[in-house]
């Protein structure tokens, strides 16, 4: 999997690292039981500080996405249960996104057709490595 930084975005860089990484995931580029690159090599090989790195695998850790054991780094975890946790931090995270569609004009079905065009692009991907 390529992460691509983009130095000028307003998405910081350990997000941008985090959020390649779940799309990776999504896209099925990166399995369960895969690890990723150490902290370290991962930094030198995409050019930024060791520090960025280890904040986007903490912030994946949090989320569930990866799990960080010594000495063996950074592994994919396998899909969790579904949960009301797991829908809470969801919904906070949806609902800005939602807010700002509805703000500018989106309507209720133009949102839904875009959520729908993400989840039809991201399994595509998938389908294209089987």
């Amino acid at each position: 999997m390529i992460i691509r930084i983009e130095p000028d975005s307003d998405i910081p860089i350990y997000q941008q690292i985090t959020n390649q990484i779940i799309e990776g995931i999504a896209r099925g580029l990166i399995q369960p039981g895969d690890s990723l690159p150490s902290v370290r090599a991962f930094a030198a090989d995409l050019g930024v500080n060791m520090h960025t790195v280890n904040k986007s695998y903490h912030q994946l850790e949090k989320k569930g996405i990866i799990r960080i054991a010594p000495k063996s780094g950074a592994v994919i975890s396998s899909p969790q249960d579904f949960n009301e946790s797991s829908n809470d931090r969801l919904t906070d995270e949806y609902k800005p996104l939602i807010a700002e569609s509805l703000v500018v004009g989106m309507s209720n079905e133009q949102i839904q057709q875009l959520v729908t065009s993400i989840i039809e692009d991201l399994r595509k991907s998938n389908k294209n490595l089987k």
